[in-house]
């Protein structure tokens, strides 16, 4: 299970920083960095949103323990109406470039059923969501499935997530 600490570690080296850098960044001492990555204490609440903004990941990402990420297979009781939720995918490629698309899942059905490929809406094609079936994602999440469904990091440094909720 990943740390709060440890996951601020992780995204201040994604982003190729030192403890020193992100400090100064954040305005606070490098000291205190060094505290939050060996989890000896914790950001207050306005450092936790700036952090989750400045790594580009949400407060849930930042804080919760990694299992809680994880897909979940929900009871039939228990699922959420596929048309009040969301499928989230995020590319952080190695070049810098970020790409955050978050869709009502009731678009990404809409647009399956007619055969529109959301993954080429964008142009040309080299963002990371090339060849996603949205049709297998779509029928995991009717049959229950939530949570992180796919994330995948390539030899090349980037980082392709798919979530659902």
């Amino acid at each position: 299970m990943k740390t709060l600490g440890t996951k601020i570690s992780e995204y201040r080296k994604m982003k190729g920083m030192t403890q020193d850098e992100l400090a100064e960044k954040l305005n606070v001492s490098g000291q205190a960095v060094s505290k939050w990555e060996n989890d000896l204490s914790i950001p207050d609440l306005p450092l936790l949103i700036e952090l989750a903004k400045f790594f580009h990941v949400t407060l849930d990402e930042l804080i919760l323990p990694e299992e809680k990420i994880q897909p979940v297979l929900l009871p039939a009781g228990e699922r959420k109406d596929i048309n009040q939720m969301f499928l989230r995918m995020t590319v952080d490629s190695v070049k810098g470039d970020r790409v955050r698309m978050n869709l009502p899942m009731s678009l990404v059905k809409a647009a399956a059923e007619i055969g529109l490929d959301i993954s080429k809406v964008s142009g040309n094609g080299t963002h990371g969501f090339e060849n996603i079936d949205l049709s297998a994602i779509i029928q995991l999440v009717e049959n229950g499935m939530i949570g992180r469904l796919m994330e995948v990091d390539s030899a090349e440094g980037d980082h392709v997530e798919i979530y659902v909720e």
